[in-house]
């Protein structure tokens, strides 16, 4: 349509959303679908959270608040940041938007211009590029594979960097991946950082509390202090708080990107949801010992997940550190045809097929930058996975 901006054709929509949406409509159709394409924890959101929000409602926190988050939140932010991660903050130095994205969203439209690039390690979540498109920026795509546990290694980022360069996103634990980086190999990355002083790190770690086995988490700004004066540290409650709906993120950061981001944030959404906050709030602040039977919920779905994946023919699965996603490579089944005669030239339309033919609902890899593979979301219950698992192993050894 032609009144629709420039800006906007260079943007995708979202695939997880529309694969989402597919499945949704076949099951609403009859067909016994079972949906693992949505990044979402099928947990509730814990009982002192969602009380914590009944009695803000009560008690009239219902009006407008401060653009960027209440005092007393961003007070349990730095609290939060020091308890979890050895960083100081001030509030000053805290921002809390309706999501993790929004963050994102409001860091980059304040601070890049046209031609300015920003470095993107591959796969990555959907997101990335296109809100850098949106923002006016130049994604610089840098591919890992399963050979470097999806990985991306220092020559490779320090290769990527020019003078254009404005940001580094970095995603531990990833999504789509789950790979995770420890301190060796983050300050692995920091150490090339250090030597680029015009380069800023955008630290996505919604992911920090669901780690597996003997992984210790780690962000860039606490491996390498000298960074932080040029770090944005992203989270928020969603993933392992079971808070989606909620819609809050959070960042820290230089006081001056923060106030950037907040000039944003009051000409868009304005503030966040009163209510949310001060679920928000009870989440941080209030017990976190769940968290422990969260992770070995999580990773006991891990492993069901990618040892029947690995039994699958043409199918390698890495082993990732964290998140509720694997992404298994699947060269060994392209270029062949499935029981119904569709042809698998490419991960779409191995997901396509799949779902078309066994009702497993996957997001195919080229969306998050690397084919072929998919990404399955094990945030679901385990019959369903063990279900799921068995019909893609069916539909992958009828391949011929």
């Amino acid at each position: 349509m032609a009144f629709l901006s420039e800006r906007l054709a260079r943007v995708k929509p979202s695939p997880t959303m529309a694969i989402t949406a597919r499945a949704a409509a076949l099951k609403a159709a009859g067909r016994d679908i079972i949906s693992l394409s949505a990044g979402e924890p099928d947990l509730d959101t814990p009982i002192h959270v969602r009380d914590a929000a009944k009695a803000a409602i009560d008690a009239g926190h219902t009006r407008y608040t401060a653009v960027d988050g209440t005092p007393s939140l961003k007070a349990a932010i730095c609290d939060k940041f020091l308890r979890d991660n050895d960083l100081r903050y001030t509030p000053e130095q805290v921002s809390v938007s309706s999501g993790g994205k929004q963050v994102l969203w409001n860091a980059l439209l304040a601070t890049l211009n046209p031609g300015d690039e920003v470095i993107i390690p591959a796969p990555y979540w959907v997101s990335y590029p296109d809100m850098v498109l949106m923002a006016g920026g130049v994604p610089v795509v840098v591919p890992a594979g399963p050979e470097s546990g999806y990985r991306i290694t220092p020559a490779a980022l320090d290769a990527a960097i020019t003078s254009r360069t404005k940001w580094f996103i970095f995603n531990s634990p990833s999504n789509p991946t789950g790979a995770g980086y420890d301190a060796h190999a983050l300050r692995a990355l920091t150490d090339v950082l250090l030597r680029h002083p015009q380069v800023w790190i955008m630290s996505d770690d919604m992911y920090e509390h669901l780690v597996f086995d003997d992984f210790r988490f780690v962000t860039p700004a606490q491996v390498e202090p000298g960074l932080k004066d040029r770090t944005l540290t992203v989270n928020g409650v969603s993933k392992a708080y079971a808070m989606t709906g909620w819609r809050i993120g959070y960042a820290a950061g230089p006081e001056a990107l923060i106030r950037a981001m907040g000039k944003v944030q009051s000409q868009s959404t304005s503030n966040p949801s009163s209510v949310s906050q001060m679920a928000a709030l009870a989440a941080l602040a209030g017990p976190q010992d769940f968290l422990i039977g969260n992770r070995a919920l999580f990773q006991r779905r891990r492993d069901l997940v990618v040892t029947a994946l690995n039994a699958c023919t043409g199918v390698h699965c890495p082993v990732p550190e964290g998140a509720f996603y694997v992404y298994p490579d699947i060269a060994g089944c392209i270029g062949k045809t499935t029981k119904n005669g569709r042809r698998i030239a490419t991960d779409e339309d191995f997901a396509s097929a799949l779902l078309e033919e066994t009702g497993v609902a996957v997001v195919f890899g080229a969306a998050f930058g690397r084919a072929p593979a998919f990404r399955i979301s094990y945030a679901t219950v385990d019959e369903d996975l063990r279900r799921a698992c068995a019909r893609i192993a069916e539909f992958c050894v009828a391949l011929r």
